[in-house]
């Protein structure tokens, strides 16, 4: 029961002193940069699905 006791203080007070945590700012910048990342992922597998489907569409109605 000690060791646990031990090592919930231990992870505690790593948490508190030894742990940087981001500022407000930071954060904020990070979720910025996130979002932004995103969009133009979305936007890169929109344009592939889009030319895909076209290509295919394309391919089908001249085989027959």
């Amino acid at each position: 029961m000690k060791k646990i006791i031990q090592y919930c203080k231990d992870s505690y007070n790593e948490l508190v002193h030894k742990v940087s945590w981001p500022t407000q700012t930071e954060l904020s910048n990070s979720a910025v940069v996130v979002l932004f990342a995103s969009i133009i992922i979305a936007i890169a597998v929109f344009a592939v699905d889009f030319i895909f489907k076209h290509a295919m569409e394309f391919v089908y109605e001249n085989i027959s």
